[in-house]
């Protein structure tokens, strides 16, 4: 095996001294189908950079030579992913790695990873967020019931006097559940990790579905399901629930900090909360959403309300319906069809063709949504 190694180096090294360039040779003790790309001051931090991807030589062992001529910084700052930072590099213990450094401009860098983050995965139990219950009963003037609404803080919010963004997120049933019959997103473990990393210090506010109830709450105007009560479900989030989330936490209330999302039903219900109080939310993470119940997708009130600056992370699965991934596709055209909106709106479209309408999916999707609508712009050496 070490012979095999060297020979693999030395290769490496003869090829090195022809072109004048600096290679990285890589072992890992962990390793799988995901390819190896490296991250780094060199490339903005950039985690599934092609122009970066690492080659595999067999099962556990990689190699990357930079091109001839390489523009170099004064200290060559990475690490290794094996995609994104839900995917990055771990100790053998399962806890976050410091960056490597090298100055070498050419030869041999040699680096080993014991394991790797899978779906950012394991956490440490100390990170998990401060689940706090609201309340059991809610008043929701609007539809006249009550609902169990949680918050999800970060886990130092107590010793902290720091203010941090919202994202209301629906079907808390499923959000963070290990009882939950259809499975769950685990956002509290996800948080966890994400903390870790400097990208996981926001508030959560999860809303309970209405049971029965979820389909006509959810239901906004009438469609294909019949006659909604969205409208009044969208002006309880906005009008009654996130004044008193911004007067009992510690958030930050402008628009620029303040999300809402959900998947499915409660999907279609955050596109329209966010179409219609734009200076109220200025992110959308929207999984899966239920497009079919609305199959024209025209959206008149879009061709006259004022575009502001906005961020909507979209995600479909292509083995969830027939429809799924093309109603998602149309609605994101819809959406920048006018050059007004265009130039405010940002819209991340994420497919994941194996992908199915369930929780696993959602929760696999969860952190990278965390991460480019809310931390997108912080900077990548992590």
């Amino acid at each position: 095996m070490e012979s095999e190694e060297k020979t693999v180096v030395e290769e490496e090294k003869s090829e090195n001294t022809l072109n004048n360039s600096l290679s990285i040779y890589l072992t890992t003790d962990e390793d799988d189908e995901r390819p190896v790309y490296l991250a780094g001051n060199f490339n903005d931090w950039v985690t599934q950079d092609r122009s970066f991807q690492l080659t595999r030589v067999e099962e556990g062992k990689y190699t990357f030579r930079f091109p001839e001529g390489f523009s170099f910084p004064d200290q060559l700052i990475y690490k290794f992913t094996k995609g994104d930072w839900s995917e990055v590099e771990i100790d053998r213990y399962g806890n976050k790695t410091l960056n490597r450094f090298s100055d070498l401009k050419t030869g041999i860098q040699e680096e080993h990873v014991p394991k790797w983050r899978k779906n950012w995965l394991p956490y440490r139990p100390s990170q998990l967020p401060k689940v706090h219950l609201i309340s059991e009963e809610f008043e929701i003037p609007q539809l006249k019931k009550t609902r169990k609404i949680w918050a999800l803080l970060p886990h130092d919010y107590e010793t902290s006097d720091e203010h941090y963004p919202v994202l209301y997120l629906q079907d808390a049933q499923n959000l963070f559940n290990e009882n939950a019959p259809y499975g769950n997103w685990q956002i509290d473990k996800k948080l966890a990790v994400m903390s870790d990393y400097g990208i996981g210090k926001i508030i959560i506010i999860a809303i309970e579905h209405g049971e029965k109830e979820r389909v006509l709450e959810y239901n906004f105007g009438k469609t294909l399901l019949g006659q909604g009560q969205g409208k009044k479900y969208i002006r309880f989030v906005t009008d009654t629930l996130k004044p008193f989330v911004d007067k009992n936490f510690r958030t930050k209330p402008e628009r620029e900090f303040t999300g809402i999302g959900g998947s499915s039903m409660g999907g279609l219900v955050s596109i329209f909360s966010g179409l219609i109080y734009p200076e109220v939310y200025g992110k959308l993470m929207i999984f899966s959403p239920s497009l079919w119940v609305i199959p024209k997708i025209k959206f008149p009130f879009l061709d006259f309300f004022e575009p502001m600056e906005t961020k909507i992370y979209l995600y479909a699965g292509g083995d969830e319906s027939e429809t799924m991934v093309k109603h998602t596709k149309k609605f994101k055209k819809r959406l920048l069809k006018r050059e007004s909106i265009r130039e405010k709106m940002k819209v991340k479209l994420s497919i994941n063709e194996e992908g199915k309408h369930s929780e696993t999916y959602w929760s696999d999707e969860f952190p990278k949504a965390i991460e480019w609508l809310f931390f997108s712009n912080k900077e990548g050496n992590i």
